[in-house]
């Protein structure tokens, strides 16, 4: 189900933790097994829950419970906005509306050309950058104002 280096990750990860406690490390084989297949199917999570020694629906709770987790087959490129007060208040709103313009499509949804899925997301912890995004769950950017976005949008297309 997965390759041999996402297993050797896994397996350092699972070493992070007493030996009984292999279920830890579920956060971090979801993370190397969604880089790997890009999302979060049910047979990868069931997989996961196989290997690490617990149930299924606890890996299911994981993964839907945190937005840096896909379920779904996503566009290349996730772009996940903060919405919450500090970002709201700093004009998010006003980036959500010129994201959903310039990529054709809404929050949950993906652009039509497949590049760009537009997620809501939840506080990212960095308020005082506000209103900022994550980039495919790895690279934040704040800060945002129309141009940077679009500077963005382009040097990801």
């Amino acid at each position: 189900m997965l390759s041999p280096d996402s297993i050797a990750q896994i397996d350092y990860e699972i070493a992070k933790y007493p030996v009984n406690q292999r279920q830890s490390a579920v956060m971090s084989a979801l993370r190397i097994a969604q880089v790997e297949k890009g999302w979060l199917s049910t047979e990868t999570m069931d997989f996961v829950a196989d290997y690490l020694g617990m149930p299924a629906i606890a890996v299911y709770e994981v993964a839907t419970f945190y937005n840096m987790y896909n379920t779904a087959p996503l566009g290349r490129h996730k772009i996940t906005l903060c919405t919450n007060i500090s970002c709201a208040l700093m004009g998010a709103p006003e980036i959500a509306e010129h994201l959903k313009e310039k990529l054709g499509c809404g929050f949950g949804e993906t652009s039509e050309d497949n590049r760009f899925t537009l997620k809501e997301g939840e506080c990212m912890g960095a308020c005082g950058d506000a209103p900022l995004c994550m980039i495919n769950n790895h690279r934040m950017e704040g800060f945002l104002t129309p141009e940077k976005v679009d500077s963005i949008l382009e040097e990801l297309k």
